[in-house]
């Protein structure tokens, strides 16, 4: 509602949600929504397909919110990169991530794109080519073979803050590692463009 009652008031471009929806797994820790699950989850397969049915309902609503009050704003979502590995769903991406938005934040993001739920996506792409566990080249092209054919428009999200960052690995001490990035992701029609975070490191360019 709040969201809402800013697009209301203000020309917006878009409204952009980040990439929180349940919250991501920690150790020793566990998200009670017991009362909730026994009080609405009767009609779904199980605790994960109630969750995943919250947040496409979140989703639906908002982007059909959005174009009711101010049709030409956009709707837009930047989800962590890796929808599911293909050892967990053979859709999946060809990657060893830790986290999966499927199955561990719940939020079906294929779905969201294939479906045209939203404007435009910008999966956190925020590893560097050849990263054994979720390589940015891999990702770019399995991101944009889920955008190929439907109207929802895909952006990279870039991991500028990594940048000459201490603790990086040594791809991310290279100027050269973005700009790969750009020149791989050129390949892909589908790709509309690049998303920056953060625009501080943008101002900042702490490796030249």
């Amino acid at each position: 509602d709040a969201m809402l009652d800013a697009v209301r008031r203000y020309p917006l471009d878009a409204v952009h949600f980040d990439d929180y929806f349940y919250p991501y797994p920690e150790a020793g820790q566990t998200f009670d929504d017991d009362d909730a699950y026994d009080r609405y989850g009767g009609a779904f397969s199980g605790r994960a397909a109630w969750r995943r049915g919250n947040i496409d309902t979140l989703v639906r609503e908002m982007a059909a919110g959005i174009k009711r009050v101010r049709p030409g704003t956009r709707f837009g979502v930047s989800p962590f990169g890796v929808w599911r590995n293909a050892s967990t769903d053979a859709r999946g991406s060809d990657t060893q991530a830790g986290v999966e938005t499927y199955d561990d934040l719940y939020a079906d993001t294929r779905a969201w794109v294939r479906n045209h739920w939203i404007d435009y996506i910008v999966p956190q792409l925020y590893w560097q080519i050849g990263y054994s566990a979720a390589d940015y080249a891999r990702l770019v092209a399995w991101w944009a073979e889920v955008a190929e054919g439907t109207p929802t428009r895909l952006y990279i999200g870039e991991a500028l803050y990594r940048a000459g960052a201490a603790g990086q690995p040594s791809a991310w001490r290279d100027p050269v590692e973005l700009s790969r990035h750009l020149t791989l992701a050129a390949r892909y029609p589908q790709v509309r463009g690049h998303v920056f975070f953060a625009a501080a490191d943008l101002a900042a360019d702490p490796i030249g």
